[in-house]
């Protein structure tokens, strides 16, 4: 719907339409590159921004005049088409980054109880035979 690289014919017609109009739709386009840029960022701050861009989009607030439902009206969009073209993939690289995350505690977790417990995975047998056994 809306792209970032505008010609310039929609410049002018967006130029024409007023300084609120051009702002809302830079608003917009900002939002919609944060979060392809963003999606799998693993730095705090790309995380922040991203996080940002996403709540902006999944918002419904109307206090703000630029929130996103207030952008989709100037615009003359569907907030529901658009949003959901906007979140379309941005929703995996989140599970992704959460999912690497979890990974990292687990693994460090795991290493923990062998450093203190002393857990080598003896010979006893457990349902899951991947996991180590704790002694008791």
């Amino acid at each position: 719907m809306i792209k970032p690289n505008l010609s310039d014919e929609t410049v002018e017609a967006v130029a024409s339409s007023g300084p609120e109009v051009a702002l809302a739709k830079g608003v917009l386009v900002q939002a919609k590159q944060d979060l392809r840029r963003f999606r799998a960022a693993e730095d705090r701050i790309g995380r922040a921004i991203y996080a940002d861009a996403y709540s902006w989009v999944a918002s419904d607030d109307l206090w703000w005049p630029y929130s996103f439902l207030n952008v989709c009206e100037v615009l003359s969009l569907s907030p529901e088409v658009l949003r959901e073209e906007l979140l379309a993939n941005t929703q995996v690289g989140w599970y992704s980054h959460s999912r690497r995350i979890a990974q990292r505690v687990s693994t460090s977790v795991r290493g923990s109880f062998v450093n203190v417990f002393g857990v080598r995975g003896s010979g006893a047998s457990s349902r899951h035979s991947n996991r180590p056994v704790l002694a008791h």
